[in-house]
């Protein structure tokens, strides 16, 4: 299965894009997913408590289940005034 996966805000500049797409196996999660980017930019596992996620624009749990294109996004805690 083909997922379009969006970063926002810090994670971008770890991953060094705002959109990533990613190969994953039948029956994967949102957990899934996260654990792939991990893999491959190890600087985001210390978001993995406090990141959102959303599943085509819907904010989603980490045990969500992905379908092929579906679009996955993370995004990091925002803070601001």
């Amino acid at each position: 299965m083909r997922v379009t996966v969006r970063l926002f805000a810090r994670l971008v500049d770890i991953a060094g894009a705002a959109e990533l797409s990613r190969e994953i196996e039948a029956g994967a999660t949102v957990r899934t997913v996260w654990r792939q980017l991990v893999g491959e930019f190890p600087a985001l596992a210390s978001y993995e408590r406090s990141i959102s996620s959303a599943v085509n624009a819907d904010y989603a749990r980490i045990d969500q289940a992905v379908n092929d294109g579906d679009e996955v996004a993370f995004l990091p805690p925002v803070s601001g005034g």
